[in-house]
């Protein structure tokens, strides 16, 4: 059941998000209005336009929520693979889970830790910085050869 929903959910939702289905929305609220006269902009003429975006707004939110919950979760375990398979602080990986405030306490520690990085780098001279290149200057002229063989396993591998 579960990926009989998926599906319809991710299928659902690129239908949805196509402009000829906007088109078609709007179409549909001009006919409606271009009757209000016919109906008298009767109570019943009104509820027919409120039910229908209710009801179609209520359900999509269900739908919309899955496939996007689902597109977030791929790219979780995307940037989580691109974390481990890179010199980045694997202290990352999960980071998502945290409540409000850790997370924000991890942005500021980051935020002081990229300004410490900015002001250190703008106290060098130009001279200086010519004369010792960074190590991700290094690390892109050295052959790939050199890096040797990654050790570490991949997460969606078994051992």
């Amino acid at each position: 059941m579960k990926h009989l929903f998926a599906h319809f959910a991710t299928k659902v939702s690129e239908w949805a998000g196509k402009p000829v289905i906007f088109i078609l929305a709007l179409i549909a609220v001009a006919i409606w209005a271009a009757l209000g006269p016919f109906f008298d902009y009767s109570e019943t003429w009104q509820l027919v336009i409120n039910t229908g975006t209710t009801i179609i707004t209520f359900l999509m939110v269900f739908v919309l929520q899955n496939a996007q919950t689902r597109d977030t979760r791929a790219i979780q375990a995307k940037l989580n693979e691109i974390i481990l398979t890179s010199h980045a602080e694997n202290r990352f990986i999960g980071i998502e889970n945290l409540d409000e405030e850790e997370l924000k306490r991890l942005d500021e520690l980051v935020a002081k830790a990229a300004k410490g990085r900015g002001e250190s780098e703008a106290c060098k001279t130009s001279e200086a910085a010519k004369a010792t290149p960074s190590k991700k200057a290094e690390a892109r002229k050295r052959p790939v050869a050199a890096k040797g063989p990654k050790q570490k396993q991949r997460p969606l591998e078994k051992s």
